[in-house]
């Protein structure tokens, strides 16, 4: 027997194409999509909305299903994290932050990650594959409905989750196709209808992947950037030895000509003795010269394996004034639902590593840094 379709595989032109499969004109496939994605129906029979006949065909052929949930925790500052299974032995992480003002789901976009930054324990794990655009919206539709369950609302009351960020496990760029499409149905209207401001892509520099974002969907970005001179950067961040950050700095300005924000952000973790020195931050700032920008810094979250420590928050602090002093604009992210290793850089999930490159990192774990 054929599978059954998994319609939270679809993008809003898969919805129409699946629908005229069945003789079904294009509103019926937009009545589809906001049953599922703006409403939360999961059964068929409930979708009142579509025709008696569309829905007997949907239930022989369809079928919905967001990754299953293995563990679900809550810190204790109200960050909740969800590990989903995507099977064969792999396990992803998903994170939701609330705030006064706004509700941020952290999404992961690969089963482990292949960039192996320095200090980021998901990249420690290895990789195993990309996600499909049902695991990754999944994570969305999965969160945003649990989260009104929780809070006793009714599946058409106001959305839980106002921000997306593409901040989670792996590189959203390296699994391109799958991301987009999952972004298209956030920012559209028959679904999350998140404005392309509020979903925010973070990557570690693939700067051809920057241009073709600009060119097909172009949300809010980050650039993971940690380090102010190629030298430095080569270590921390291994991509850049394919993308210096003289292309990566071209990209971000090009980017800047459709940004829907009109800055980039650059994400900085502070790691003691190592990047946060006085001569850093002014590295930065002729680095960024005349580029509209602000900057992010965050404070290392220790794991077992990073022999990292993180900056102290004296140094945090000097770092972040010399930028400012520069005209740059600057934020220190508050570290949230550490407690539960949910905060940035501890993304870890499970991961059966085709690459082996957890068993590399464990042979080379005595090698000194500098």
């Amino acid at each position: 027997m054929t599978e059954a379709q998994n319609l939270l595989d679809l993008d809003p032109l898969g919805f129409v194409a699946y629908c005229a499969s069945f003789g079904e004109k294009p509103f019926r496939a937009r009545q589809l999509q906001r049953c599922i994605h703006l409403n939360g129906i999961s059964d068929f029979d409930a979708m009142t909305v579509l025709s008696k006949s569309l829905r007997d065909k949907l239930k022989t052929c369809s079928s919905i299903r967001h990754p299953p949930v293995l563990k679900d925790c809550t810190s204790e500052d109200g960050t909740r994290k969800w590990l989903l299974d995507i099977g064969s032995g792999n396990a992803i992480e998903t994170v939701y932050i609330p705030e006064q003002e706004r509700g941020t789901l952290c999404i992961s976009s690969q089963a482990g990650c292949a960039v192996n930054c320095f200090f980021c324990s998901t990249g420690k794990q290895g990789f195993s594959r990309n996600l499909v655009i049902g695991e990754i919206i999944g994570q969305l539709w999965m969160a945003e409905f649990a989260l009104r369950a929780s809070r006793s609302r009714v599946p058409s009351s106001e959305r839980v989750i106002t921000n997306v960020v593409m901040m989670g496990m792996g590189e959203p760029l390296l699994n391109f196709d799958a991301v987009v499409s999952s972004m298209r149905l956030m920012i559209d209207d028959h679904s999350y209808g998140l404005s392309r401001r509020r979903v925010t892509l973070s990557t570690s520099g693939l700067v051809p992947m920057i241009d073709r974002l600009a060119d097909e969907l172009p949300v809010a970005l980050a650039v993971s950037l940690h380090a102010p001179n190629d030298t430095l950067r080569d270590k921390l961040v291994p991509l850049n030895k394919k993308y210096s950050l003289k292309e990566l700095m071209m990209a971000c300005r090009r980017y800047l000509c459709v940004a829907p924000r009109n800055f980039i952000t650059f994400e900085y973790c502070m790691l003691d003795s190592i990047n946060d020195s006085d001569k850093c931050a002014q590295q930065l700032l002729a680095l960024t010269r005349d580029m509209s920008c602000k900057f992010n810094l965050i404070p290392f979250n220790p794991f077992p394996e990073s022999r990292l420590l993180c900056s102290r928050p004296e140094r945090i602090k000097r770092f972040a004034q010399i930028l400012i002093d520069g005209g740059v604009v600057v934020t220190v992210r508050k570290t949230r639902g550490a407690d539960i290793d949910a905060a940035c850089g501890q993304l870890a999930g499970k991961v059966y590593d085709r690459t082996h490159l957890s068993k590399r990192n464990l042979q080379n774990a005595s090698a000194s840094f500098m």
